[in-house]
């Protein structure tokens, strides 16, 4: 690599190399008492997808979760003994009363029957008005499962009872247009959720004002409390939280001012609330499910008296789900845990309807177990993920295989292994970096040329350019879309009468990029006998939704995985293999492919990344601002998004910012959901809103969304820039960048540039540190457990 050493300059961007705030936005406090206040608009995030980060919801010490000694006497047995002699004494005073009433006259009958409803009414609110011990309210399954989960905790082992059943319960079906989704009209990239009604707004509106609260919240408030949203709050000021960027803080404080001396930190509304919360900022961090202990945790750090109570109440509600799943010895063993206790790590087996056979009563030991809390959404995706799965590996015929023989036998290779094994399996995994898809390309050739109804789906426009570009001539209309193109409908083969996809094989490119709710509705789309190929880089960084699909399917080996043999070319393309491995080598780069230019603070990085862009690189190689990206670790910062498009429109388009900080010719990243990024440029703007033209045509953003669903798009975080490559791309590096990195953030960052790779490097020894010792986060998912009940691992 070609180093250029640069003397320091002093310009007008120099500022501290430190972030505008030292926390990370979204990420939980250990008090819950502070006082309210905005929360920061230009905070260093760490995660590239500008969205809170669990910290608190993951656990950040091993003495999280401990031990915790089993009761002497089990409070949800005795709940169900009392239960059974008062309906026992209920029941004989209503046969007494039966009998007397017999006698008396028809009046008198309905009097005694009106008496008898309110002594009932007065015996439930006095009951409500006792003070609840922990786990005393819960019966049935739910009380055996606590039981279970004491004892688990005190090391003892859980009753058999709890897990023993006669048979797996039915999973609950997904809804059904996930499940079989029927055919739409297409639907206008503009077109957004219906907005509250005016009068609905206008009285949150009040609410918020009385609380103390930004009255700039009260759309968001209406939308995501729904209709009713002015009487919720008023009742239950914690439901602030449901407004995404609100913090426990900020709604304790709007709590305080509307219920006065009846707020407290130990309210049944705070702890319900608060569990939700984590569990969505969990899923914001990639999880589809959070363990108990963890859990626990995590709400005790937000203030939060009786962490369990409040798990309890979440469930009881229907506010969360809970989970039980029993892992193999093996596997307790490999995690260092033993037998009998519960196990913290995120893989194991389905424990449904096997643990309560090899722990009765012969005695034998029963298996460790781990309990999670998720949200419905998430457990719902998932399961249905899982079915699907299961039907596409088992759907398919026998003689289907013999139809690829001709196509088989000309190919060598890597793609002669990918056609064998998609022409005997339903389900198949595909490896590789970029130069790589020229495999999956050879596969949707041979398929049509089998006369096969074959689409190939990429994550982005400019993934699905890059790959029909490969196809070439051959390349036929409709044969590669979007992802969301092929979801709405507005891409792709349609849908039949079933509402099944019209095709009968689907490649899905870029697959690291799915997450499990977008999964659950592709696979359940499939119809019966279809085949189904996932393709991408597992180095990459992983779906900013929850889930880790394709690293899921990789771990559970229940289908073939077939790795590409072919590396990606060029001095770039051996650094980029090289961080992959964890190793960051020295590249001979004779044609200066690959330049390092050192900084030493972050006013300077700026002003060095705008002359890459503007001036170096369009010198050196001929490649446009408009062709390069910057990317940079997060959003805030001296040297975040914010900072470096700030001074490259002052640099590439100057002007007032009159639209709402944008002019026309403005380069943009337009967000039309979390966690997915379309490029594009501002046309104009009028009474309608912000008008766009991205890779899929015209879009207008309404005037309400421009600030949540726009930004400028000269730099963009690595989140951002997955699944897109640019001719030349400048990695910006600022010294505050260190804790940031990750092996797979560099590995996806290195890897945008297709013929030229700038690096503006501040974090010194940092850089090599991430590349060789951190890789990707873990995440919590039970795809693995639910797939191992159906779908036998692979030979």
């Amino acid at each position: 690599m070609s180093t250029e050493s640069v003397p320091p300059e002093s310009t007008e961007n120099a500022g501290p190399a430190t972030p505008d705030a030292a926390e990370e936005p979204g990420t939980p406090d250990d008090t819950a008492t502070a006082q309210p206040e905005p929360a920061p608009a230009d905070s260093a995030s760490t995660s590239d997808d500008d969205t809170p980060a669990a910290r608190d919801a993951e656990g950040e010490s091993e003495g999280e979760g401990e031990e915790t000694p089993a009761t002497d006497a089990d409070p949800a047995a005795e709940t169900e003994e009392e239960t059974d002699a008062a309906a026992g004494t209920e029941a004989g005073k209503a046969d007494a009363e039966a009998e007397a009433a017999a006698q008396l006259s028809e009046a008198q009958a309905e009097l005694a029957a009106q008496k008898l409803e309110r002594e009932r009414i007065e015996r439930r609110r006095a009951e409500k008005a006792e003070p609840i011990a922990s786990g005393t309210k819960l019966s049935g399954k739910a009380a055996d499962l606590l039981a279970a989960v004491r004892a688990v905790e005190g090391g003892a082992k859980p009753p058999a009872t709890v897990f023993a059943e006669p048979a797996p319960a039915p999973r609950r079906p997904a809804p059904e247009p996930v499940r079989r989704p029927q055919p739409a009209p297409p639907v206008p990239a503009s077109a957004a959720a219906p907005a509250p009604a005016a009068e609905a707004v206008e009285g949150v509106r009040r609410v918020l004002a009385d609380g103390g609260a930004p009255e700039t919240l009260a759309p968001q408030t209406a939308a995501a409390l729904g209709e009713g949203a002015e009487d919720l709050l008023r009742e239950d000021p914690w439901q602030l939280l449901r407004v995404p960027g609100v913090r426990p803080e900020q709604a304790d404080g709007f709590a305080r001012a509307l219920l006065g001396p009846e707020c407290a930190p130990d309210d049944e509304r705070r702890g319900r609330a608060v569990t939700v919360w984590l569990l969505e900022q969990a899923a914001l961090a990639g999880h589809t499910a959070l363990e108990l202990p963890t859990l626990t945790a995590a709400l005790g750090r937000q203030g939060v008296p009786d962490a369990e109570a409040a798990v309890q109440s979440a469930l009881a509600e229907g506010e969360a789900l809970v989970f039980q799943d029993a892992l193999d010895s093996v596997e307790a063993a490999r995690s260092g845990q033993p037998e009998g206790t519960t196990e913290n790590s995120a893989s194991g087996t389905n424990g449904e309807g096997e643990s309560g056979e090899e722990s009765g009563e012969d005695g034998e030991e029963s298996r460790p177990v781990r309990v999670l809390v998720g949200l419905e959404r998430y457990a719902l995706a998932e399961e249905s993920l899982a079915d699907a799965l299961a039907r596409v590996v088992n759907s398919l015929a026998k003689e289907a295989s013999a139809r690829w023989e001709p196509v088989t036998a000309d190919a060598s290779g890597s793609t002669a292994e990918l056609l064998r094994a998609v022409a005997g399996h339903g389900l198949v995994l595909h490896t590789g970096g970029d130069a790589a898809r020229a495999e999956p390309a050879a596969l949707l050739t041979a398929a049509r040329t089998l006369g096969l109804r074959a689409v190939a789906a990429c994550h982005t426009p400019d993934g699905r350019q890059r790959f029909a570009a490969l196809l070439g001539e051959r390349a036929e209309a409709g044969a590669v879309v979007t992802v969301p193109g092929l979801l709405a409908g507005t891409e792709g083969p349609g849908r039949d009468a079933d509402g099944a996809f019209a095709l009968d094989l689907l490649v899905l490119l870029d697959a690291p990029q799915l997450d499990v709710e977008s999964a659950a509705m592709l696979v359940e789309s499939l119809p019966d006998g279809a085949r189904l190929v996932l393709s991408g880089d597992p180095a990459v960084l992983w779906s900013a939704g929850p889930g880790r699909v394709f690293a899921d399917l990789l771990a559970a080996r229940a289908c073939p995985q077939v790795a590409s043999r072919t590396p990606d070319p060029g001095p770039i393309g051996e650094l980029v293999s090289g961080v992959g491995i964890g190793e960051l080598n020295q590249v001979d780069a004779p044609g200066k492919e690959i330049v390092i230019v050192p900084v030493r603070e972050a006013g300077e990085a700026v002003h060095r990344t705008v002359q890459l862009v503007a001036d170096s690189v369009p010198r050196a190689f001929g490649i446009t601002p408009e062709e390069t990206v910057a990317i940079t670790p997060g959003h805030g910062g001296a040297a975040g998004t914010r900072a470096l498009n700030a001074a490259l429109k002052e640099r590439l388009n100057p002007g007032p910012g009159r639209f709402g900080g944008f002019d026309p010719g403005d380069r943009i990243a337009y967000s039309p959901a979390p966690g997915r990024t379309v490029p594009g440029r501002v046309v104009t703007a009028d009474a309608e809103g912000l008008h766009l033209s991205c890779a899929d045509g015209p879009v207008v953003v309404p005037r309400e969304r421009v600030e949540q669903a726009v930004r400028h798009g000269w730099a963009l975080t690595a989140h951002q820039a997955v699944g897109s490559r640019w001719p030349a791309a400048v990695v910006v590096l600022p010294g505050d960048a260190g804790q940031a990195l990750s092996r797979p953030w560099v590995y996806t960052a290195f890897g945008r540039g297709e013929r030229h790779l700038s690096v503006v490097h501040g974090v010194e020894q940092a850089l090599p540190k991430a590349v060789a010792e951190v890789p990707a986060k873990p995440r919590t998912t039970r795809l693995p457990v639910l797939l191992r009940t159906q779908v036998p691992a692979a030979e």
